[in-house]
């Protein structure tokens, strides 16, 4: 895995449910971190501790829910400089988004797609390129779940592309959503991810989504990741290298130990195709 990405490794969200026991002791099979800021801000007493234990221990990376990048109303920039501020703090390795959108006259408390537009592109790339001036770093954008396309001008995939490249941030993959926007869009999930540029990904999600029915998936975060993801993560490794990647889980949070096995899947899948980039080397040196 290459050294020039923000974290290593396999990861796994923080979450409350078990804080007191990862304060105490990080399993090995965790090399990294994430939580929402929104969760964590101005967090103080006992669980503000036990979290800053944890980011003394282990490194963290930020994926934010409320941004807010494609929306219609002005950045709340007094919350991204305590972005910042918790960045600095914690000393979290990079912060992401959702390359979506969720408030208008007040917070929608849902990820909103942005319309597949040229205009979209240059508004969304500007916006990024000023969070980025204020937190003082390149962010991450993550490719989104969406269940209807509005105002569609062009194909997701050069959306997604284009505005990563005029606002110079870095990506975000979601292997997940990949996979459930092509079940709902019908599109080639494999052919959609060789398109990514593979020389911006900072990190990957990997999570578990519901069947709604035989055309349409639902990411919840809320099951176990299943094997046809596994499988586009496989790809996703064999066609641009190994890069960190993080499990989700949001809710029907089962046990940490649980929990722990996909989290060792993941390195499965690392260590499958580290030791063949190795050999590799081996036979060119």
């Amino acid at each position: 895995m290459s050294e020039t990405y923000p974290v290593q490794g396999a990861g796994l969200g923080l979450r409350r449910a078990f804080i007191g026991s990862l304060a105490d002791d990080i399993p090995p099979q965790i090399d990294f971190m994430e939580v929402a800021p929104e969760n964590w801000i101005d967090v103080g007493g006992r669980l503000g501790r036990q979290f800053r234990k944890i980011t003394e221990q282990i490194p963290m990376v930020c994926h934010g829910l409320s941004l807010n990048i494609g929306g219609q109303a002005p950045l709340d920039e007094p919350f991204i400089h305590r972005v910042k501020q918790l960045l600095e703090t914690h000393d979290m390795r990079i912060y992401s988004e959702h390359l979506s959108y969720c408030a208008d006259d007040g917070h929608l408390y849902d990820l909103m797609p942005i319309p597949f537009t040229e205009e979209a592109v240059h508004y969304v790339a500007e916006r990024i390129q000023r969070v980025q001036d204020i937190i003082g770093q390149r962010m991450a954008m993550e490719n989104a779940s969406y269940y209807a396309v509005m105002g569609k001008e062009m194909e997701e995939i050069d959306f997604v592309n284009a505005v990563l490249e005029e606002a110079d941030c870095l990506f975000h993959i979601d292997i997940n959503n990949i996979y459930v926007n092509s079940i709902n869009h019908s599109y080639d999930a494999e052919a959609f991810l060789k398109a990514l540029p593979g020389d911006r990904i900072a990190y990957a999600h990997i999570a578990g989504h519901y069947v709604e029915a035989e055309d349409l998936r639902v990411d919840t975060h809320g099951a176990d990741v299943i094997d046809p993801v596994w499988k586009l993560l496989d790809v996703a490794y064999e066609h641009f290298g190994v890069f960190p990647t993080l499990l989700e889980r949001d809710f029907n949070i089962p046990p940490l130990e649980t929990l722990l096995k996909e989290v060792e899947t993941i390195r499965h899948y690392q260590i499958k195709y580290e030791t063949n980039d190795k050999s590799i080397k081996q036979k060119q040196g």
